[in-house]
């Protein structure tokens, strides 16, 4: 760490879940921020899994696999290994993936992946598999709660698509009682926090409870000045706009490294006598 570490004093909130916050928060530590960690989102197996079982049993006449999380990935895989399939089972296909971290995950698996659109955001997706699905199949293995933008774009560019849930993203209660207690605490308040995902902006509203977000929750000025809002992208800002919320800054590349790049420029061209960004 630097001597002046450009996030030194400012406390931060990091929402994600558990077993997905370290790279944010440890990108955000090293540069001198104190984060706190409580998971807006927990990633839970999906009630069901008969449409992945049977889309995995079919898996050789799919010409599109599309992954659309680094969760997608590793609950798609989890569940092909349950089901005595490898990668070798996987060869045939073309596979697009909705930004680097995804991209990451596929190949660590040792897959190739023949798609990445230059924005991570669903639409993009589309753009990238323009003329590339017509009278193709496509298999989308995403969460349970998720934009409909990648299949009902790529049928009407003649694909064949299915959708399977592969996960989905549960409130975790445990958060409720330590979420409102921070933000009551003004030595814990924190000056930022980041939103990761649609979920995690519509979570942080239902652990904050019915119109508590609107309230002495946020706005009560002798718990501190109300906390900025960072969001990795357009679609979470936008997610966070519908609820009533406000965007303070959002990163210009929509991923982990993008919104700490985002927060350090912001912080570094605010003024000294600010913690906040």
């Amino acid at each position: 760490m630097t001597k002046n570490p450009p996030l030194s004093g400012l406390r931060i909130l990091v929402g994600r879940a558990r077993h997905q916050a370290s790279a944010l928060s440890s990108g955000l530590s090293k540069l001198g921020a104190q984060v706190i960690e409580i998971p807006f989102i927990e990633i839970r197996p999906p009630r069901s899994y008969k449409p992945l079982d049977s889309a995995l049993k079919n898996i050789a006449t799919y010409d599109w696999l599309i992954l659309t999380s680094a969760n997608g990935v590793e609950a798609f895989w989890n569940r092909l290994k349950k089901k005595h399939l490898t990668k070798k089972h996987l060869l045939h296909l073309k596979i697009a993936a909705i930004g680097p971290a995804t991209k990451s995950a596929i190949e660590a698996h040792g897959l190739h992946v023949d798609v990445v659109p230059k924005e991570y955001l669903a639409e993009a997706v589309v753009r990238s598999l323009w003329r590339k699905v017509a009278g193709k199949r496509v298999l989308l293995a995403r969460a349970k709660v998720a934009r409909d933008v990648i299949p009902r774009e790529l049928r009407k560019l003649g694909g064949q698509v299915d959708v399977v849930e592969a996960y989905e993203t549960v409130l975790p209660q445990s958060s409720r009682m330590r979420l409102r207690a921070v933000l009551a605490d003004p030595k814990r308040r924190p000056h930022l926090i980041t939103f990761t995902s649609s979920s995690t902006a519509r979570n942080f509203v239902q652990l904050l409870g019915k119109n508590a977000w609107r309230g002495r929750a946020l706005s009560d000025s002798r718990r501190g000045p109300r906390p900025r809002f960072a969001s990795i992208g357009p679609v979470t800002s936008a997610t966070l706009r519908e609820l009533g919320l406000p965007v303070d800054l959002e990163a210009e590349k929509y991923t982990i490294p993008g919104l700490i790049h985002a927060i350090v420029e912001t912080r570094l061209a605010a003024s000294p006598a600010s913690p906040t960004p």
